[in-house]
């Protein structure tokens, strides 16, 4: 496993913590990937925050969490409306002639979102959904995009959250802090229709 893929709003701010920990002994033969995106307050996500000041303050959070001097991949957790992606980009552009940061990636973006923060600032990696369940990529212009401006594409969710394993059971229930309860694809009544077929 040469990939450990975190963000600051796993936990809140835990599992940077954790994998900080874990990869500590050999951190020079993985690459680290983080993200940031989100606003957090009392450890609860309330919203969406990619201003440039916020970036940088997460930056520098997730460096101490990590343990690290430097971010190998630095995504936009999910693109935030306000802020124009130019300023992100231009944002992370920074980081990256400091030396913080060595590549920026975005997660859920669009395809002509995802040109405009290739303009600024060259994206090296789009992760999104994908799976045999969700293929979307597919015919909304992502995949055709990253291939085009060679960019590198990560699969999130490639096997439908558990889904597609077969060890989801017919009257599977989830938590409020189990990422599956907000995806209506996983209400009981749509879920027990997929079984049907």
């Amino acid at each position: 496993m040469t990939l450990f893929d975190t963000a600051e709003a796993y936990g809140p701010y835990v599992n940077e913590e954790l994998v900080g920990e874990a990869i500590a002994p050999f951190r020079n033969d993985v690459v680290l990937a983080t993200k940031f995106g989100f606003d957090i307050q009392d450890n609860q996500i309330v919203g969406l925050n990619s201003r440039p000041e916020q970036i940088r303050k997460v930056a520098e959070g997730s460096l101490k969490r990590l343990k690290t001097d430097r971010i190998d991949l630095f995504y936009q957790h999910r693109v935030d409306p306000k802020v124009p992606i130019e300023d992100v980009a231009g944002a992370v552009k920074d980081l990256l002639a400091q030396g913080k940061v060595r590549h920026f990636g975005l997660s859920e973006a669009s395809a002509a979102t995802l040109r405009r923060a290739h303009a600024v600032q060259r994206v090296s990696v789009l992760q999104t959904e994908y799976s045999l369940w969700t293929r979307d990529p597919e015919s909304n212009g992502i995949l055709q995009t990253v291939e085009e401006l060679g960019i590198g594409f990560v699969p999130w969710s490639p096997l439908g959250q558990g889904y597609l394993t077969g060890k989801v059971s017919d009257d599977a229930r989830f938590g409020d802090t189990d990422l599956r309860s907000t995806f209506p694809r996983f209400a009981p009544e749509v879920h027990m229709s997929f079984i049907d077929r």
